[in-house]
């Protein structure tokens, strides 16, 4: 029994003085309680302090086995499926779509059999009376408003026009809720999203309803180009918006890195070789992208430093990878992917890896240790025809290198002629507090003599 209760047994003294001779042992019931867990809002990232519910996968009264997708959360870098470590039954529901709550805050209650559903919705109950959890909801003037706008709206004989999906999480039709299979579909078959109703979930958007509606003929409309005074679309001049939970932690990481001293470096490198050798293999998939992190990962070889982090101020960190992130703009915020162990991936592997972290992280389903475990930042602005930058330092990173694009340019030759070469410049913004200006000069000339002369890269 001991056992089974997972504790000690001690009899006291004066038990053993009156023990008698001859024991009868007595069977004596044993209770045995239900569990009644809390599903908490996790953490999914370093940096996320609070997530948003973006669907609910699993019903209250729902049998739970373990590893079940239950909730669909939006942290601040991804969406990402939370599953739950137990069997049982999904009791009460505690924050619901479209509500934010703190990391490590209950978000639900599991439990472990039916019977004790009613105990567990009791707990919620009185966990939603104590906590604070910031839900969308219309101001009672506006709903009192739109009521009158419904009934006096006019029949018409012409069929009903397909409307936005009203998901809990859509911030009141500000965002459209669809699963990535469907947003992937919909703009190969060049729909818009924000014209479909969501049969999924609570009106989310599947891809069968992406399906249906291009059968129907429907295409997204191209709108005219915006004129004087007009706003692009989606946007509403004068009105103040919230940030998303993306925003919130791209505005929290440019805070925190205010207190890091940093100094920058620019250099110009030739890239003809690069171009040369880019337009030779980009058929067998290789992307530019792959081959500037596959040529800084193989400069990070030799110098070490530019690779480490100081996250405490007293000591750095010389990283044991190399972990080349690269900045990607998606929709409401930004996102740096990893290409992990660049240094000793091929370029055709980078590549690949890199198009797939791409899809994944405009889908919005990247998971942490894609986006979190760089050791060196990326910056490319280059195809937009910048020429030049200043990059912000990540925290917990000793640099970032903006690169800008690569120009025609007119230089002079060794010979004393004038001549034309393709040029980039690229700029390094570090950590003073471990990188010293000497440190990113070296590297970039290392970088310099890869990239002008990039047999290494192919291997």
């Amino acid at each position: 029994m001991a056992h089974l209760l997972h504790t000690s047994f001690v009899p006291s003294s004066s038990a053993l003085r009156r023990a008698p001779a001859i024991c009868r042992k007595t069977a004596s019931p044993v209770v045995v309680r239900a569990k009644i867990r809390e599903i908490f809002m996790p953490a999914l990232s370093s940096t996320m302090t609070e997530g948003k519910i973006v669907s609910w996968t699993k019903s209250e009264g729902d049998k739970l086995s373990k590893g079940d997708s239950v909730v669909v959360v939006e942290s601040d870098k991804a969406d990402m499926d939370v599953e739950t470590f137990y069997d049982g039954y999904l009791a009460a529901i505690v924050v619901e779509e479209g509500a934010v709550a703190a990391v490590g805050s209950p978000i639900a209650f599991l439990a472990e059999t039916e019977d004790e559903i009613p105990h567990a919705k009791s707990k919620a109950s009185s966990s939603s009376s104590s906590s604070s959890v910031s839900s969308p909801a219309p101001a009672p003037s506006q709903q009192a408003e739109s009521q009158p706008a419904k009934v006096a709206a006019p029949v018409s004989t012409a069929a009903p026009p397909a409307v936005a999906s009203t998901h809990p999480a859509s911030e009141g039709g500000k965002r459209v809720v669809a699963s990535p299979y469907a947003k992937k579909l919909a703009k190969e078959l060049k729909v818009e999203l924000g014209r479909i109703v969501g049969t999924g979930p609570l009106g989310r958007i599947v891809a069968k309803d992406v399906e249906a509606f291009a059968a129907a003929g429907n295409v997204a409309a191209v709108a005219p180009a915006p004129g004087k005074g007009v706003a692009p679309a989606g946007v509403e001049l004068g009105s103040v918006v919230p940030f998303t939970t993306m925003q919130s932690a791209v505005s929290r990481n440019m805070v925190e890195s205010l207190a890091v001293p940093t100094f920058r470096v620019g250099y110009t490198i030739t890239t003809d070789a690069l171009d040369a050798l880019y337009k030779k293999i980009k058929s067998k998939g290789v992307t530019m992208t792959a081959l500037l992190a596959k040529a800084t990962a193989l400069a990070l070889v030799k110098h070490p430093v530019l690779n480490s982090s100081c996250r405490d101020g007293n000591s750095f960190t010389y990283n044991s990878s190399i972990n080349v992130a690269v900045a990607v703009a998606i929709d409401g915020g930004l996102i740096t992917p990893v290409l992990q162990d660049a240094d000793k991936v091929d370029v055709y592997s980078l590549s690949r890896k890199w198009k797939e972290l791409v899809d994944k992280a405009r889908a919005k389903q990247l998971q942490p240790h894609e986006y979190s475990t760089g050791t060196f930042t990326l910056s490319n602005l280059g195809m937009f025809g910048v020429d030049r930058f200043d990059a912000i330092l990540p925290p917990g990173t000793g640099a970032i290198m903006a690169v800008g694009a690569s120009q025609p340019t007119v230089v002079a030759t060794k010979d004393g002629r004038i001549g034309m070469k393709n040029q980039m410049q690229v700029n390094v913004t570090a950590d003073h507090r471990v990188i010293y200006g000497a440190d990113v000069a070296s590297f970039l000339q290392t970088l310099s003599q890869i990239i002008e002369d990039p047999k290494d890269l192919t291997f």
